[in-house]
């Protein structure tokens, strides 16, 4: 299971869980030779719902017959501990896989949803800026597995400023996906050092200045995995100058990547420019 799957599928638990819903988490605990999913794939049960999946088929039609009825049993109530239960694939239940899956029934509850293991995701991005660009970016981003932090410090946390030309809308912002977390601030440049190492940060602000301050701040860092300002290369130039100025070491200035996107995607429109910066950073890898 993606991350971005997992995450997903985890907020669903939390919710699930503050609304004090009945639910099991299912879970492939264990595998013998072929199956359709691997160990750690996971899915959800209430008595209503389901939501992810172990591999579909008569396996998780199964499965999720063995966990309604314990559901069923327990009157609105948890079962009161987990259990496993083996299934083979081939012989009981006729898929052509042919090997066998153990699978974990285990109540939902704050222990189990503290218990579960997120895979990695792809990378975790630091994205200033929240204008034409950076709104075409988020798009493609919602369903890709990373983390982002998107930080701007035109708008405010109440969406008042959202009505301001170019700028996400209000209802944009309410739905970013949970693996978007939106940043407004008052100092850009101050939220770099909160970010974790090894991240990509791109800074596409509305302001030649303000990206300066946000870039010279990643910059002194050193830690990034990918470092990204938009622009020309005679924006590039001006900018090692000031940086070079500034003390950062040309060991770190070398790895400052302006212009930014895969070489030969060209086009200035906000949804080309985005398709070129996120395979650019799928390309990292």
């Amino acid at each position: 299971m993606s991350s971005l799957m997992a995450r997903h599928l985890q907020h669903t638990a939390r919710q699930w869980l503050d609304d004090q819903r009945p639910a099991l988490i299912v879970s492939v605990d264990a595998i013998q030779g072929s199956t359709p999913r691997e160990v750690g794939a996971r899915m959800l049960v209430s008595r209503e719902q389901v939501m992810g999946t172990i591999g579909g088929g008569h396996l998780e039609w199964q499965a999720l017959d063995l966990a309604r009825q314990a559901l069923a049993q327990a009157e609105g109530h948890l079962p009161s501990q987990a259990w496993t239960h083996t299934y083979a694939l081939g012989p009981s239940l006729g898929q052509c896989c042919g090997g066998v899956v153990t699978a974990r029934f285990e109540p939902l509850t704050a222990d189990s949803l503290a218990a579960w293991p997120l895979p990695p995701a792809r990378f975790h991005l630091e994205l200033h800026g929240a204008g034409h660009v950076g709104q075409a970016i988020v798009r493609l981003l919602a369903d890709i597995d990373c983390t982002v932090r998107w930080i701007d410090e035109r708008l405010d946390d109440t969406g008042l400023a959202c009505e301001q030309p170019g700028l996400p809308s209000p209802e944009m912002l309410a739905t970013l996906p949970p693996h978007i977390q939106w940043l407004p601030t008052e100092s850009a440049a101050h939220e770099v050092a909160d970010a974790p190492a090894q991240a990509c940060h791109l800074v596409l602000t509305h302001s030649h200045d303000l990206d300066l301050r946000i870039i010279t701040a990643v910059l002194r860092r050193a830690d990034f995995a990918y470092a990204g300002l938009i622009g020309s290369q005679t924006k590039r130039a001006r900018f090692l100058h000031r940086l070079e100025d500034a003390g950062i070491g040309t060991d770190v200035l070398s790895r400052l990547t302006c212009p930014i996107g895969l070489p030969g995607i060209t086009g200035k429109e906000p949804v080309v420019m985005a398709i070129a910066i996120v395979g650019q950073l799928l390309s990292l890898r």
